[in-house]
C-alpha cells in the first residue's frame, strides 16, 4: 500500500470544465490505485467557468454554452458515466429552423446546411439568401473537384477556403455569420484548418464539400442517424448545463478543490528531484511533481513562460469577448417558429444572434412564456463588453423590435458577460500548438489543457483534461517506477 508520503502531487491550476475533467480523471486513477495525489486551484469562488445556469421565475438561463454538439461523444458519455444518462435532452429538431437577416428582414436557412455546405441541392438553388450567380458557383461546386490550394500542412483563412469553394455570398450571408455566432471570430483571420478541419480533411479527400457533404447523408441515414429523434443535434442536461459542473464537482475530494485561490506564480522545485512549487496568494505553496494548466492561453503564458520558452508561443493566441442578453416574455405567439437567427455583419446590427431558447430545448420557459437569448461582442464588437447593463438591454431591445417587430416589455433581463473567454484560431494556428506540445516533454510536468488547442467546444475540452491527466499520471508514475528501479539498483 502507498502511504500519503509516497504518493506524486498532481496539481490542476483552473476549475472550467478542462480543469473539472482533469481532475476528475486524476481522482479515478488514485482510486483505481495509481500512486498520485490530486489538488485542483480555482481563482473564482466557484467552479465551471463559463459554465453558468441559473433559475428565475420558471425560466432556464445559460450565462454560458448551453449545451454541446451530440456527435462528439465526450460529453454525453461522461455525462452518463456520472449518473446524468436520464437527465440528458436533445434539441427539439423537428421545429430546427435558422434564420439569417437578409436585407432587413429574416430569410430561412436553407434546409440541410451542414454549416456553410449544402447537403440538399434544391434548397440551396431556391434561396432568396444567394444570388443567381451564387446558386450557378453551388452547383459548378457539386460536380467540380476543387483543387486544394496548399499542401496539407499548409494554412489559409477561413474566408480563402469559403470563396475558392463557393464565392463572396455564401461567405457574407452564411458562413460568416455562422462563424461569428460559434466562435465569435472573423474569417479573414481564422484558420481553416484549425476552425473547420472537417471541411478540410472533405476537400483534400473529395474536392468537393457539396458532394462529401452529401455522401456523408446518405451514409448517416443507410446507418439510421440521420432522424431527429436518433440524433439531435445538440443535447443537454434537463436542468442546465451547470449540472454537469455540480456532478463532476460530487465526484472529487471536497479537501483536493480549493476555491478563491489564485496562483500568484508557478516555480520550479528547489530539491533535486523536480517538480514545481505552486505559489498561492497569502499561503504556504503547494509542491508538485506536475502541474495539468486548464487555464486561458494568456493565463499560461503569465505563469508558465519562464519555466518552459515553448509556451510563449501562446501569445499569438489572441481571444475574443461575449456578452449574452436573456429576455423573458409572457407570450411566445408573435415569434417565428424555430430557433433563432443569425445577423451577417453587413446588416449593421450589434446584435450577432439571438436564440429562441423556448423552442430549442423543452422546459427552458413556462408554457405559452419566451426566452430570447441575444449575442454581442467578438471579433466583430470588442468594445460592447464595456456597456453597462442598462444600455445592453435598451440595445438588444431596439434591435428585436426592428427585426422581430417585438414590442412587448420584457418580464426580466440578464445580462452575462465572458471577457476573452473565446480563443482565436488564427492562421497558423495548428502549427503553433503542436510545435509547443512537442517541445513540452511529459518528463518536465508541464501538461495543457482546455479550449485555446485543438476544439472550443465542451466535448472538445472534457477530452483535452482527461487526456492531459492520463499524460500526468503516466508521466509521474513512469517517474517513480525509474527511481525506486534505481534506488533498488544502488542497494
Amino acid at each position: 500500500m502507498n502511504t500519503s508520503s509516497d504518493r506524486r502531487r498532481i496539481a490542476v491550476i483552473g476549475g472550467g470544465i478542462s480543469g473539472l475533467a482533469a481532475a476528475y480523471e486524476l481522482t479515478r486513477a488514485r482510486r483505481a490505485g495509481a500512486p498520485i495525489e490530486e489538488c485542483l486551484f480555482e481563482a473564482s469562488p466557484r467552479l465551471g467557468g463559463v459554465i453558468r445556469t441559473e433559475r428565475q421565475d420558471g425560466f432556464i438561463l445559460e450565462g454560458g454554452p448551453d449545451s454541446f454538439l451530440t456527435e462528439k461523444p465526450d460529453a454525453a458519455e461522461l455525462a452518463r458515466e456520472l449518473g446524468l444518462g436520464s437527465a440528458l435532452v436533445g434539441s427539439n429538431d423537428r421545429e430546427r429552423q435558422t434564420y439569417i437577416l437578409h436585407r432587413g428582414r429574416l430569410v430561412p436557412l436553407p434546409d440541410g446546411m451542414m454549416l456553410m455546405v449544402p447537403t440538399r441541392l434544391w434548397p440551396a438553388l431556391t434561396t432568396p439568401l444567394i444570388s443567381f450567380t451564387g446558386k450557378l458557383a453551388v452547383a459548378r461546386e457539386r460536380f467540380q473537384r476543387i483543387q486544394p490550394a496548399l499542401r496539407r500542412d499548409e494554412d489559409e483563412t477561413v474566408a480563402s477556403f469559403v470563396r475558392r469553394h463557393f464565392g463572396q455570398e455564401i461567405l457574407e450571408n452564411i458562413a460568416d455569420p455562422l462563424l461569428a455566432g460559434v466562435y465569435g471570430g472573423d474569417s479573414e483571420t481564422l484558420s481553416a484548418p484549425a476552425t473547420l478541419p472537417r471541411f478540410w480533411e472533405m476537400e483534400q479527400k473529395h474536392g468537393s464539400l457539396v458532394k462529401a457533404a452529401l455522401e456523408a447523408r446518405r451514409r448517416r441515414r443507410a446507418s439510421g442517424r440521420g432522424s431527429a429523434e436518433s440524433h439531435p443535434l445538440f443535447t443537454t442536461p434537463q436542468g442546465g448545463l451547470e449540472q454537469l459542473v455540480q456532478r463532476l464537482a460530487q465526484e472529487l475530494e471536497p479537501s483536493k478543490v480549493l476555491l478563491g485561490r489564485k496562483v500568484a506564480a508557478l516555480e520550479p522545485a528547489q530539491d533535486s528531484g523536480g517538480g514545481y512549487l505552486v505559489r498561492l496568494e497569502g499561503e504556504e505553496p503547494y509542491a508538485a511533481e506536475a502541474v495539468i494548466l486548464a487555464l486561458p492561453a494568456h493565463e499560461v503564458v503569465r505563469l508558465a513562460r519562464r519555466l518552459e520558452p515553448a509556451i510563449e508561443g501562446l501569445e499569438a493566441v489572441p481571444y475574443s469577448s461575449a456578452v449574452t442578453v436573456s429576455l423573458a416574455y409572457a407570450k411566445k405567439d408573435r415569434l417565428p417558429p424555430g430557433f433563432g437567427f443569425l445577423a451577417p455583419k453587413k446588416e449593421g446590427r450589434r446584435m450577432l444572434a439571438c436564440t429562441f431558447v423556448h423552442a430549442k430545448f423543452p422546459g427552458r420557459a413556462p408554457e405559452g412564456r419566451a426566452l430570447l437569448r441575444c449575442f454581442f461582442g467578438g471579433a466583430r464588437d470588442p468594445a460592447v463588453v464595456s456597456l453597462n447593463d442598462a444600455e445592453l438591454v435598451d440595445i438588444a431591445c431596439e434591435e428585436l423590435r426592428a427585426i422581430l417587430s417585438l414590442r412587448a416589455s420584457p418580464l426580466f433581463a440578464r445580462v452575462f458577460r465572458s471577457p476573452r473567454a473565446m480563443p482565436q484560431y488564427t492562421v497558423g494556428h495548428a502549427a503553433r500548438i503542436r510545435q509547443i506540445q512537442e517541445r513540452l516533454r511529459p518528463e518536465r510536468g508541464l501538461f495543457l489543457a482546455g479550449n485555446a488547442y485543438a476544439g472550443i467546444g465542451i466535448p472538445d475540452c472534457i477530452r483535452s483534461g482527461g487526456e492531459a491527466a492520463r499524460r500526468a499520471v503516466e508521466a509521474v508514475c513512469s517517474d517513480q517506477r525509474a527511481a525506486e528501479s534505481g534506488a533498488r539498483a544502488g542497494g
